[in-house]
């Protein structure tokens, strides 16, 4: 959901540039894997090889013309509004840009599912290091709302937390009281859901 309600001198970010030679005639012959098959009113989450490496497409293409033209190019939409609007938090991956009006492309982070079975792998700074990367979205003005969900908080392959998926998020903006007083009552949802992987993973709650 895109709400955004910002004051005069608020500012986002812009996205980093496509990887030269990336558009949709391309995408196949580049196609690396599948990550994630979308349903009906989801987007397929493909990994494609370039000439600069790795990037994960989001693309709702695959899906029938009436899901794609309507649900399927909003979502698109919202959901780089939403990157662009957390450009330089260090965990969420980069926005790279659009490949027409149903996909976008984003900065390849690998990491594995979070989950109690990665407890003793977990470096003694991640939870803190989560809980510090959930707050600057929300200084941003973006509620996530599917935190607890476990494909979209991941093990980064450096030992960090990567956040996914802001396609439910919501963006209030930060440059309003209106704003940030939404912000702060939906940021509950995200801050549960901490906590949720506090009792799960570690010990305790900064949340």
């Amino acid at each position: 959901m895109d709400a955004v309600i910002e004051g005069e001198g608020s500012q986002v970010a812009g996205p980093a540039s496509l990887p030269d030679g990336l558009e949709r005639k391309t995408l196949s012959a580049g196609l690396e894997k599948t990550l994630q098959r979308g349903g009906l009113g989801n987007p397929d989450v493909v990994l494609v090889r370039t000439s600069e490496g790795f990037v994960v497409v989001k693309d709702f293409a695959p899906r029938p013309f009436w899901v794609r033209e309507t649900l399927g190019r909003w979502l698109t939409r919202h959901e780089q509004k939403v990157y662009r609007a957390l450009a330089g938090i260090d965990l969420v991956p980069r926005l790279l840009g659009a490949i027409d009006g149903y996909a976008f492309v984003m900065e390849y982070r690998p990491g594995r599912l979070l989950s109690r079975s990665l407890k003793q792998e977990l470096p003694a700074d991640f939870l803190t290091e989560l809980e510090r990367g959930v707050a600057e979205m929300h200084h941003r003005g973006v509620v996530h709302l599917d935190l607890s969900h476990r494909s979209n908080v991941l093990l980064g392959e450096d030992g960090r937390p990567v956040l996914l998926d802001f396609a439910s998020a919501i963006r209030f903006g930060s440059g309003s009281a209106l704003g940030r007083a939404l912000t702060r009552g939906l940021a509950r949802v995200d801050l549960r859901a901490l906590r949720k992987w506090r009792t799960k993973l570690g010990s305790g709650s900064s949340a």
